[in-house]
């Protein structure tokens, strides 16, 4: 029932497409990524032997204590000190103080949050966070979209569809090849997106080590620092002001919206298709495509996508135009904005199931198709025209324009014309045996390659 009174779609209506981003980026996750990494942080200083403790032993129990025990109650806990504070990433601090409660684990109190700003701990639980998304949520459910596009390229490979350039007939094609079309260009992206890098610093207030040096002036702190933030299997940003500037972030999320158009572009051809009557819907029983039409059944899942595609698109301009600008060393506008990250994977995991939703439920008409085929041998053109170059004739394009531009050409005057043309014998034949369905090149081998 709460559903019901959320704000956001994303939690409410279209909770059961999105409910496995709260792992990432609820408030929750959050936080609990801030803790852990404070808790990282002590350990690594005391395993470099920068912070010395006794019992040893007992400290790093309370440490996994502290941080597999997480959970919302406990989070909550925090958001009593925010209230008070009115700093997340101090409220963090101030909770693991109370936390620690041994005899050897209150002499650390000093060190939490030791040598930092909250950057360096925001920007690696945000790094942590969309890595962990990318990989766990966001890839598989863009593999499966591709796995679903790919079984249809096969399936129809050798099924031959009327094209159409500019909305107009145009050289015929296969099902499968135009699916496999879509199919390779996710598989593009999804390579890029898995290889991105979402970068993280570590070197505390407006990224010069000062208190580091001041503190250790014989330790090589941006190598300690790199190597606590690739422990984590994350990229190093070296170079910083006071926070790590998101360009990489911005990079992934531009990635992110090519996918959500080439998504929306199958989307709108899906609808095109749909609308053609080359491809129709499987009924579900029960459902209704209209309040009073009940003849209809509606492309319902494309249009969901297409429009979860430009809402992701949209917080992406908005991310992408901003976070990588902030006012001399520090500002806090980054921070609202990348607190919507989630939005971006949210309304895109949207999309992409709603769209294999639809192509679940895809059937071919291939009698439509083949009708289609049949009343456009105008498509044919081109092919004569070709033939007509190879033999050396000059004007073959304007012949043939004269002969089709504009108007029907019926398979009887097609023929006629072929037989009218002075060519080899061997071309002639190839002409007078082809048909728009078989002219279709090589669409069946490219709609079944790897």
């Amino acid at each position: 029932m709460e559903e019901l009174l959320n704000v956001s779609p994303l939690d409410g209506r279209y909770k059961e497409y999105t409910e496995e981003l709260s792992a990432y980026w609820s408030e929750f996750a959050l936080i609990k990524a801030r803790v852990s990494i404070e808790i990282d942080w002590l350990s690594f200083l005391m395993r470099k032997g920068i912070v010395t403790v006794t019992k040893i032993e007992e400290v790093e129990d309370l440490f996994k204590e502290i941080v597999y025990g997480f959970d919302v109650k406990e989070a909550a806990l925090v958001k009593k000190h925010e209230a008070v504070t009115s700093h997340d990433v101090k409220a963090v601090e101030y909770y693991l103080r109370e936390k620690f409660v041994t005899p050897a684990s209150k002499k650390l109190i000093p060190y939490i949050h030791f040598l930092l700003t909250s950057e360096d701990i925001n920007s690696t639980a945000y790094a942590i966070l969309i890595k962990e998304c990318v990989s766990s949520t966001y890839l598989p459910t863009l593999s499966a979209l591709i796995e679903k596009l790919n079984e249809l390229a096969e399936e129809y490979s050798d099924t031959p569809m009327l094209a159409h350039t500019h909305g107009q007939p145009a050289t015929p094609t296969t099902v499968g090849k135009e699916f496999k079309v879509f199919a390779y260009r996710l598989e593009s992206l999804y390579k890029k997106i898995e290889n991105a890098e979402v970068k993280a610093k570590f070197s505390g207030t407006v990224g010069n080590y000062s208190a580091h040096k001041l503190a250790y002036p014989s330790l090589n702190w941006p190598v300690l620092a790199e190597d606590f933030i690739e422990s984590f299997g994350l990229s190093f940003n070296p170079i910083t002001t006071q926070i790590e500037p998101h360009d990489d972030l911005c990079a992934l999320l531009s990635l992110i919206k090519v996918a959500n158009n080439i998504i929306n572009d199958l989307d709108n051809d899906m609808w095109l298709y749909i609308c053609l009557g080359y491809f129709s819907e499987k009924k579900k029983d029960g459902e209704v495509g209209s309040s009073v039409m009940p003849h209809k059944v509606n492309p319902i899942n494309y249009e969901n996508s297409m429009a979860n595609c430009q809402l992701s698109n949209g917080m992406v301009d908005a991310l992408v135009n901003n976070l990588s600008m902030s006012r001399m060393q520090r500002d806090l506008s980054d921070s609202s904005k990348l607190r919507n990250i989630g939005v971006v994977f949210g309304y895109s995991l949207i999309a992409m199931k709603q769209t294999l939703k639809g192509l679940n439920k895809v059937m071919v008409n291939e009698s439509v198709l083949e009708k289609e085929l049949e009343e456009n041998w105008v498509v044919l053109a081109e092919a004569i025209q070709t033939i007509l170059r190879k033999n050396n004739v000059s004007d073959a394009y304007e012949q043939l324009k004269a002969l089709s531009r504009g108007h029907k050409v019926s398979k009887e005057e097609m023929t006629k014309f072929i037989e009218s043309l002075d060519i080899e014998a061997m071309d002639k034949k190839a002409l007078l045996a082809l048909s728009p369905e078989k002219y279709t090149g090589f669409a069946k081998d490219l709609a079944k390659s790897k």
